[in-house]
């Protein structure tokens, strides 16, 4: 008993550390993304002492889209995705076994000791899931802020106004802009779950599998089907 407790002490130490890392680079991912939303900001920038420059140009447009591309790609990017996708399926799986505890005997689900472990365990997997959606889902707002491209599309509608001199000039930025904007909308990947990037397995499992699930559970507690 002894030695059974120290082994699972310690997968259990190793596990959580492993979702501290990964929630400690969800966190410098929002830090590179706050700060990025602040460049074309003046008084952002001056505020957090980082550059700043305005989209008025053709080359810093492009500056400022391979600096979005550097930031998405900066630091451990796949060992990451794994460590979060196997958490998720971790608590899927302990949310379809309780699930069918429940539906075996829910009179009788909290009499057994390996219940209230899954319950504890399925917790803590929630709360840090919960946690990492967070920061996913503000990380993704900040880099798909479309309204940055269409304040300086405003800006150089004006520009266009005072001088109409350099009206040729200010249309093509402008339509940089605009082509830049579609990028961005057709760059959001599909298979992301408030923020967190999830394999396309692991999605179709969370929408057919635990949504019956659930759905079993509500319908036999309510007495009546209900299709989630």
């Amino acid at each position: 008993s002894a030695i059974n407790f120290l082994e699972r002490l310690c997968l259990t130490w190793m596990f959580f550390f492993m979702m501290c890392v990964a929630e400690r680079t969800y966190k410098q991912r929002f830090l590179f993304a706050k700060l990025f939303s602040h460049i074309t900001s003046a008084r952002k920038a001056r505020k957090y002492e980082i550059p700043h420059f305005r989209l008025k140009k053709v080359e810093n447009i492009k500056i400022w889209l391979s600096l979005r591309s550097y930031l998405k790609r900066r630091g451990p990017q796949r060992s990451v995705d794994v460590v979060v996708s196997s958490v998720f399926l971790l608590a899927l799986s302990i949310a379809f076994i309780c699930c069918a505890q429940v539906l075996k005997g829910y009179k009788t689900f909290l009499s057994a000791a390996y219940n209230w472990e899954f319950l504890m365990w399925e917790a803590a997997l929630l709360l840090f899931l919960l946690r990492l959606a967070s920061l996913g889902s503000e990380t993704n707002k900040k880099y798909s802020n479309i309204s940055i491209l269409l304040t300086e599309q405003i800006n150089l509608y004006l520009k266009m106004e005072k001088k109409p001199n350099k009206k040729e000039q200010l249309s093509l930025v402008n339509n940089v802009l605009k082509l830049s904007t579609k990028l961005l909308k057709e760059l959001d990947s599909p298979f992301r779950l408030y923020g967190l990037t999830m394999n396309p397995l692991i999605y179709n499992i969370t929408r057919v599998v635990i949504l019956s699930a659930v759905s079993g559970v509500i319908s036999d507690l309510l007495g009546f089907n209900i299709r989630v």
